[in-house]
C-alpha cells in the first residue's frame, strides 16, 4: 500500500521544495458557467426514489447536449508512482468563521454518503466507485471507506478572514496543536478539509479559484497532512462558484437551478468539495495520478471533467439531471436522506468521464 509519508526526510524536502517553483498553483478548481442558456424542459422519468431532499419521482432536465463525454483521444492520464489513500480514508474538518448548523449538516451528510451503501442508484457511493479504480504501485485501490473524523471550530477566525493559500496551512497547524480538542494527526489516512464561511476572503477566490488541494510542509505544520480548501461562495460570487444554483451578471436570462439542500451556497460547495476529495485520493502528494508533463500545473481526474454533471455534458451544457417534482430542485445523485449535485470524474476503465446517472451505461 502507498504510505503518505514514503519517501523520508529527503522526498519530504523535496517536496515541499516544489511549492515555492510551483508558486503554490496546483489544483485551482473554478466551474466555467455555461456560457449558453440550458433550455430544459421535462422529457422522461428519472430515478427520483428515496432521499429527504424531496419526495416523489425526478424527470431528467434534458437540452442541446451531444452524447459523446470527455474525449478519450486526448488525454493521456498517468501513474507517477507516487502514493495514493488506500488505507480508510478519514475526513477532519476545520469550520473556519461562522457556520450555522443546517449548513454543517448538509456537508456532513454529503461526506458520510459516499460510503454508505443502503441508497437508491444514482447514488454518492456509486460515484466513489469510480474514483476507487486508481490503484498505487502495488495495484491497491483507493479506499472503499470514507468516514467522517472530527471536527474543529475556529469561529473567531484566528488568522483573520483575508486569507493566502500558505495561511491555510497555518489554520490546519493550529487545529491539531490546539490545547483543547485537536484534530487527530494522521499522515497515512487523514484527509483534511479547511472550509471557509461566506464572510471569509481567500486568495484569487471567486476570479481563479473556488477550491484547491495541496499537501501542508514540515516546515510549517510539522507533518505532510493532505489538505483541500473550499470556500462558500454564497455572498461573494455565487454565479461562479455555485453555479448552476446562480448565474453570474454577464448571462442575463439564465434562470439558476433550485438547489437540492436549499442552501445556494452550500450546494454550490459540495462539487467542489467532491472535486477536492477525489484528487486528493488520487494525487495526494501531486505525485500520482494526473495528466500533463507538469507537476506544478497537473490536470486530474476530476478537472477533466468540469462542469459535466450528466450524459451530454460538456462545453455549454451541464449534462441531463434529475428534477424532483415537489420542490423543484435539481440534483444527480442520492446521498442518505438527502440529494445532491456533484460533477463527474474520468474513468480510466472507460477512458471518458463518467458518473452512475449516465443513460447509456
Amino acid at each position: 500500500m502507498g504510505s503518505l509519508l514514503g519517501g523520508g526526510p529527503v522526498a519530504v524536502l523535496l517536496l515541499s521544495l516544489s511549492f515555492f517553483v510551483c508558486s503554490g498553483v496546483v489544483d485551482a478548481w473554478r466551474p466555467w458557467p455555461s456560457q449558453l442558456h440550458n433550455n430544459s424542459s421535462s422529457k422522461g422519468k428519472g430515478k427520483g426514489e428515496g432521499g429527504g431532499g424531496g419526495g416523489g419521482g425526478g424527470d431528467l432536465e434534458f437540452g442541446g447536449s451531444k452524447k459523446y463525454e470527455g474525449s478519450s483521444d486526448l488525454v493521456e492520464l498517468r501513474y507517477h508512482m507516487g502514493p495514493v489513500m488506500t488505507s480508510n480514508i478519514t475526513v477532519h474538518i476545520i469550520w473556519y468563521g461562522r457556520w450555522e448548523a443546517p449548513e454543517k449538516r448538509i456537508i456532513r451528510g454529503f461526506i458520510r454518503s459516499l460510503s454508505s451503501s443502503n441508497v437508491p442508484s444514482p447514488s454518492l457511493a456509486e460515484w466513489w466507485s469510480t474514483v476507487r479504480l486508481y490503484t498505487d504501485q502495488t495495484g491497491a485501490n483507493i479506499s472503499r471507506a470514507v468516514v467522517l473524523g472530527h471536527e474543529k471550530n475556529d469561529r473567531r477566525c484566528s488568522r483573520g478572514t483575508s486569507l493566502t493559500r500558505l495561511s491555510v496551512q497555518s489554520i490546519i497547524k493550529g487545529a491539531i496543536t490546539a490545547s483543547t480538542k485537536p484534530l487527530p494527526i494522521e499522515p497515512r489516512d487523514g484527509l483534511y478539509l479547511v472550509l471557509t464561511a461566506p464572510h471569509v476572503r481567500m486568495q484569487d477566490f471567486c476570479g481563479q479559484v473556488c477550491g484547491f488541494h495541496y499537501f501542508t510542509f514540515p516546515s510549517v505544520v510539522g507533518y505532510t497532512l493532505p489538505y483541500a480548501w473550499i470556500g462558500n461562495s454564497a455572498k461573494q460570487c455565487p454565479g461562479v462558484c455555485a453555479y448552476p444554483f446562480a448565474v453570474p451578471a454577464y448571462m442575463p436570462g439564465l434562470k439558476p437551478l433550485v438547489p437540492p439542500n436549499g442552501n445556494v451556497g452550500v450546494d454550490g460547495m459540495i462539487s467542489v468539495i467532491a472535486h477536492e476529495m477525489a484528487e486528493l485520493s488520487t494525487n495526494p502528494l501531486v505525485n500520482a495520478w494526473y495528466a500533463g508533463q507538469d507537476p506544478c500545473f497537473p490536470t486530474e481526474i476530476a478537472d477533466l471533467c468540469e462542469g459535466i454533471y450528466g450524459t451530454g455534458g460538456g462545453g455549454s451544457y451541464t449534462g441531463q439531471l434529475s428534477l424532483d417534482h415537489r420542490t423543484g430542485a435539481t440534483y444527480n445523485l442520492n446521498g442518505e436522506r438527502r440529494r445532491f449535485l456533484v460533477q463527474w470524474v474520468w474513468n480510466p476503465v472507460l477512458n471518458y468521464c463518467f458518473g452512475p446517472n449516465a443513460l447509456d451505461k
